[in-house]
């Protein structure tokens, strides 16, 4: 599945990096802004949640509990990787 990523001065993206068990799984982030993504399996064999247009800044990524999992800073201008702990 392909994704265009939105990203330029003040706009990033993050790819959250998931095992294979969470495929389908929606993940809710919050910072700067409050949405949410669906891990699917990528063309390159990985699972991962893609969030195309964030505005710079820290995120929270949220489990189904509602507990914070990790947070990441978001940068302008690039694409943030970030992985699910195991």
């Amino acid at each position: 599945m392909s994704v265009v990523l939105d990203i330029g001065a003040d706009v990033g993206a993050l790819v959250l990096y998931a095992p294979a068990s969470m495929d389908g799984q929606e993940i809710q982030i919050t910072g700067s802004r409050h949405t949410h993504s669906v891990v699917r399996r990528r063309d390159t064999h990985v699972y991962a949640a893609v969030y195309p247009d964030l505005p710079a800044g820290d995120y929270t990524i949220w489990s189904d509990s509602g507990d914070p999992v990790v947070t990441t800073t978001i940068t302008g201008g690039r694409v943030t990787t970030c992985r699910w702990p195991d």
